[in-house]
């Protein structure tokens, strides 16, 4: 009885962290951290680093990239395009060679939205910056990588992505940890100004550490024709996360995709989501996420689609599957019109998996753990579409490798 009691005790404590309570800054290193040397290549690194690096699609070789950028703490080490129609830059050097940067800076997100933005703002600044001029077209993946190797240590990153006019840009992001990091914080300012028929594509893997708390800030907006695809992979674990991207579709005929595979494991608290404001006439979105939750793992899959004018699309989708009776899942979508002509739905649903699915196939010789682990495979696996063919091929492959883990 009374250990039953503890366990609803710990279940509150931890859905109240993920919608509101949170960490405090204080525990972590927020104004040193060790200076690491530039790399011309990646090989560079030692190979227990390029090991990490590779289970989040970053290829060290960097032989079908277009571009690489490596942030390790709070030290840019790496930041090299192959094309000159794509800019690639640390943020802190890229503000010193345009002075009209700092007109995008905090345009999209606001600096006080919480005290992880306004930690960001703090000191100077770490993270990317990268540019497609007009009519660019890449035909590799830019890869960038975060990475904490200390201890302790609170990592900051502001992140500025603008895709001029007509161009295209494909993007893999990779967030992991050093094996002898048990504890770290990582904050994320992203920002994406996408022009008039553009597009970005913009995949990202992360593998921190089990200790390690994670608190992305992004913000997406869209002119006339733009387009935006976000495919998110997590199925490590880690202690907890909370994100929820935001996509301002302002342009007519704008477009965003969001697909998230999650995959909760041991005591992980994920509070994950996504945001679309359809203010565009003719603008669109898609929303899908698929969430599997073991051990005593939680997750927060939370969808808000906001019709703001006349002639908007937007459908979300969240489906997933409760392996243990100590994890939870706990979806939230949210729909929201405020306009005569416009369509939007949501399908939700959280079960288990099929018992007849099982049965059937320990029938042709499966073991029971075999067949359930097929099963869940075969539910994360889904299609990943927007893309390029070649790049649907190497999201699909860093897919598989994520998912070996549960």
């Amino acid at each position: 009885m009374l250990q039953d009691t503890l366990k609803k005790a710990e279940k509150a404590k931890k859905k109240k962290a993920a919608l509101g309570e949170d960490i405090e800054l204080e525990e972590f290193e927020t104004e040193k951290a060790d200076e690491h040397e530039e790399v011309e290549s990646l090989e560079d690194l030692p190979k227990n680093y390029q090991n990490s690096l590779r289970q989040v699609g970053v290829d060290p070789d960097s032989e079908e990239r277009g571009g690489s950028f490596m942030m390790m703490d709070q030290s840019s080490i790496m930041a090299q395009s192959t094309t000159e129609s794509i800019e690639l830059m640390n943020i802190r050097d890229a503000l010193e060679k345009y002075s009209w940067l700092s007109d995008y800076m905090w345009n999209a997100i606001s600096v006080d939205t919480d005290k992880y933005t306004a930690e960001t703002a703090l000191g100077d600044p770490g993270g990317f910056f990268i540019r497609a001029l007009p009519g660019a077209k890449t035909v590799f993946p830019i890869q960038a990588c975060m990475f904490i190797g200390d201890e302790r240590l609170a990592q900051k990153a502001h992140n500025i992505v603008i895709a001029e006019e007509g161009s295209e840009i494909h993007m893999i992001t990779g967030c992991a940890t050093g094996t002898d990091v048990s504890s770290a914080l990582h904050i994320g300012v992203s920002e994406f100004y996408i022009k008039k028929d553009a597009k970005i594509s913009y995949t990202m893997v992360h593998n921190w550490g089990e200790q390690v708390e994670v608190r992305p800030r992004t913000s997406i907006v869209l002119d006339d024709n733009a387009t935006y695809i976000n495919n998110y992979i997590l199925t490590s674990p880690v202690k907890t996360i909370q994100s929820y991207p935001t996509a301002y579709c302002k342009g007519e005929n704008s477009k965003v995709v969001f697909q998230s595979i999650l995959g909760g494991q041991k005591d992980s608290v994920l509070d994950m989501g996504s945001r679309v404001i359809l203010e565009g006439r003719g603008s669109s979105a898609e929303m899908v996420s698929r969430a599997v939750s073991k051990d005593q793992s939680q997750i927060y899959s939370r969808g808000h689609l906001a019709g703001k004018t006349q002639n908007v699309k937007g459908h979300l989708e969240c489906h997933g599957l409760v392996l243990s009776d100590d994890s939870m899942i706990y979806a939230v979508p949210e729909l929201e019109g405020s306009a005569t002509e416009l369509e939007m739905s949501h399908e939700a649903a959280v079960g288990k998996i099929a018992e007849e699915e099982v049965l059937y196939l320990t029938s042709r010789g499966l073991t029971e753990e075999e067949a359930a682990s097929m099963i869940v495979r075969g539910f994360l696996s889904m299609d990943i579409t927007g893309l390029p063919p070649e790049l649907a091929v190497e999201t699909k492959r860093m897919l598989d490798q994520s998912l070996k883990g549960m």
